[in-house]
């Protein structure tokens, strides 16, 4: 039996990077995916690629960050199913040009930036923890970053959002987990997506050997795949004791120190 056979599964930011590797592997694992995203011929080629397969999928467009599209989302979920049993939240966004010092951002991307990463996880858990406690419980994932960890300058409003997205999945974890629902956070780094590339310093002076050499004790970055398989082991019943987790993926780089001395 597949680990999460007959299961309901929602993946917001579903049609790139991350969370396609996620919608892919949660189907492989026998779970009925929305893919839901803003990218709309993205989001239909990964749901055509996981029918390909033999797998159930669907896709529904939405802002993450607009509360009456995420109600009816999630209203759709339950009209056509009547259940769901999980949610990720990965819907993510970084602006490498527009964010930077607190002193230095528009209250348009402060409000922009907030509004896909943080608001996007209160608008979904607000609708959808309902019906998952319908459904007898289940598990909620959210995805956090690095940047929720450890100071990182010159991306206040994206550090903002991702630090806030622990503190809210701690206690959405005490406060649900009574009603059988499990919230736990990814918090990922150096992960090769296209937000990776955004986020890299451009130009002739960044030296990628040396930046894995000495941030990476893996030196290498992470791969989506590798990702999603530790949101499907969040989502199975493999991690059923785990509960209120910020699970940092990152190959070592947020605890890391001088690495320029070892081979």
């Amino acid at each position: 039996m597949k680990r999460l056979e007959n299961k309901i599964a929602l993946i917001t930011g579903s049609a790139n990077g991350i969370g396609k590797a996620a919608a892919l592997k949660f189907a492989e694992e026998g779970a009925v995916v929305a893919v839901v995203d803003i990218d709309d011929k993205a989001g239909q080629e990964v749901v055509s690629e996981i029918k390909h397969k033999g797998r159930q999928a669907f896709f529904l467009k939405c802002d993450v960050s607009n509360i009456t599209e995420v109600k009816n989302v999630v209203d759709t979920v339950a009209n056509k199913y009547n259940a769901l049993n999980i949610l990720y939240n990965n819907a993510s966004v970084y602006l490498p040009k527009e964010d930077g010092s607190i002193t230095d951002i528009s209250e348009v991307t402060w409000e922009k930036v907030i509004g896909i990463n943080l608001k996007s996880v209160f608008c979904f858990c607000k609708y959808a923890l309902p019906l998952i406690i319908k459904s007898g419980g289940g598990s909620i994932i959210n995805t956090a970053s690095s940047a929720g960890v450890i100071g990182i300058p010159n991306c206040d409003a994206y550090t903002a959002a991702k630090g806030a997205t622990i503190a809210l999945t701690r206690s959405m974890a005490v406060e649900f987990g009574p009603q059988n629902i499990r919230v736990n956070c990814i918090s990922p780094a150096a992960i090769k997506t296209p937000m990776l590339a955004q986020s890299n310093p451009k130009g002739d002076n960044f030296d990628e050997e040396r930046f894995l050499g000495l941030r990476t004790p893996l030196r290498r970055y992470g791969k989506p795949e590798e990702i999603a398989n530790l949101a499907v082991f969040l989502a199975s019943d493999e991690s059923s004791y785990l509960n209120g987790a910020i699970l940092v993926a990152d190959g070592g780089i947020t605890i890391n120190g001088d690495l320029s001395k070892l081979s």
